[in-house]
């Protein structure tokens, strides 16, 4: 055996077993949780549901949750189960052209007339569908983040019998000093801007008001409050353990209920769990094929920079004039597009250069597959369970194909511009710096038909946080940098493909 490979397998092979057991040990925590309460599908209608309650629940209030955009029922779990286990029937939903939603959204999305008014309208038939359920007591609330807190506040306006409406994250200009009736405000304490907004909400009722003080009675319905979550931004607030008190409080005060019972605080478990999947990575890229040559020399400074610079300003200038609707998701034509022409202008000059001669043998497919089955089937599976929907229904199959003949090529030139994970940081940084800063040139061009990837960037960012370290993994070990491209592109693909939202104009 050689004594070399030996030394460096043990550390990997110890590594991956401490992170076998990180990994078993949150799902063992999750689903421990998730065991407390009954979880069984509530379809209302094409809309997906989710109704949680307590196995032999009493009668009681009913409380109907709705996610954000590019959101899912189950990125609202944390707050269905602290609900559910106080004792509350709660049903969870899919809005349109959300996770396994099938129907597209559709109407104008920057229009309070548009959009919103179908998606109040939906909100609006699930919540009748839930409080016809065995043991609902005719009482209702709503808890909405994000874009949802607008479209629960709007149609707690227009259905006078919701007696509490929770906001979280909320930017809602259809607050007034009165209503919605018992309005709590959720923020996170990093959320700047939308502490603004709840602030001016809360003083709407009492101008000298501050966050933690309580205007009015919930008892009476005349309630408001604003609750600051501590240590949290935009996605944090939902699973904040004091965000989640808060809600649970709320609305005892609201129904006088008294529901003692803990808080699913499943934050730092999906953490763990989430880190686990992407450390269990590195021993497993220590078993595949080691690489059969030394590397090529890496490119000159000169030649790296016009590979990554040129097609990053070039691309967006391209694309300025294109128009497309073929894909139907928010801003997805233009991804592919952007991905594609990108990524073939750094291929180009790198075939231009000689530097594609055997990038491209046939075990690197099969390394690719690995990495994408790894990305999709495993790190999917478990990211679809706890934290966000990741399996697509048919109608995104497509869109997932389509999405592929963009990224992949766009990860396959990141892949071989940082060698496969061999370049050095400063490197690293030039090459992503400018394939999201090219993404930005786009937004800052055409904002207004654009303005919809600025969410994506924070997406791709994570990605290559995350992805792009494992990829360099594969890559060293193999010295196949097609091999990790091809295989987080199509990872990428699908990540996109079953989370921005279906849109049918």
């Amino acid at each position: 055996m050689n004594p070399v490979a030996s030394a460096e397998r043990h550390p990997r092979d110890l590594l991956g077993l401490i992170a076998l057991a990180c990994l078993l040990l949150a799902i063992f925590q999750l689903e421990a949780q998730r065991g407390e309460v009954e979880i069984r599908p509530f379809p209302v209608g094409a809309t997906p549901a989710s109704l949680y309650q307590l196995p032999a629940a009493q009668p009681g209030p009913v409380v109907v949750i709705a996610h954000g955009f590019a959101g899912s029922r189950q990125l609202m779990a944390s707050y269905a189960l602290t609900l559910a286990r106080a004792g509350y029937r709660v049903v969870a939903f899919d809005f349109e052209g959300h996770g396994r939603n099938p129907v597209p959204m559709s109407g104008d999305v920057t229009a309070v007339d548009g959009t919103t008014q179908l998606l109040m309208a939906e909100l609006g038939r699930v919540a009748e569908a839930a409080l016809r359920l065995p043991g609902a007591d005719g009482r209702l609330a709503y808890l909405g983040h994000s874009m949802a807190s607008d479209i629960v506040v709007r149609q707690a306006l227009r259905a006078p019998r919701v007696d509490a409406t929770i906001a979280v994250s909320m930017f809602s200009q259809a607050v007034s000093a009165t209503e919605p009736a018992n309005l709590l405000v959720i923020v996170g304490a990093w959320e700047q801007r939308l502490i603004e907004e709840a602030l001016r909400a809360l003083r709407l009722a009492d101008p000298a008001a501050g966050p933690g003080e309580t205007v009015g009675d919930p008892a009476t319905g005349t309630g408001r409050r604003v609750v600051l979550a501590p240590n949290v931004e935009h996605v944090g607030v939902l699973y904040s353990a004091v965000a989640q008190h808060a809600a649970r409080d709320w609305l005892d005060a609201s129904f006088g209920r008294q529901s003692g019972d803990g808080v699913a605080d499943r934050g730092a478990w999906i953490v763990l769990l989430l880190v686990a999947v992407i450390v269990l990575g590195w021993p497993l890229a220590g078993r595949l094929p080691a690489a059969r040559a030394a590397p090529p020399a890496p490119l000159s400074g000169r030649r790296l920079a016009l590979a990554t610079l040129a097609p990053a300003l070039i691309t967006p200038l391209l694309l300025l004039p294109v128009e497309t609707r073929v894909l139907p998701v928010l801003v997805a034509d233009y991804l592919v597009l952007h991905f594609a022409l990108q990524g073939a202008l750094v291929l180009g000059l790198l075939g231009h250069w000689g530097r594609l001669r055997g990038a491209f043998p046939l075990r690197a497919l099969a390394v690719a597959l690995a990495v994408a089955l790894f990305g999709i089937g495993l790190f999917g599976t478990l990211v679809d369970r706890y934290v966000a929907s990741f399996v697509p229904h048919a109608g995104r199959v497509p869109i997932v194909i389509g999405l592929a003949l963009g990224t992949v090529p766009w990860m396959l030139a990141d892949a071989l511009l940082t060698e496969g994970g061999r370049a050095g940081v400063g490197r690293t940084l030039l090459v992503r710096g400018a394939m999201l800063g090219s993404l930005g040139l786009a937004v800052a061009l055409d904002f207004e038909a654009l303005f919809f990837l600025v969410i994506i960037l924070p997406v791709i960012l994570l990605f290559f946080l995350l992805f792009g370290t494992m990829g360099g993994w594969v890559g060293r070990r193999t010295g196949l940098p097609a091999a990790s491209g091809i295989g987080l592109g199509l990872v990428l693909a699908w990540a996109l493909g079953v989370t921005f939202p279906l849109f049918s104009p």
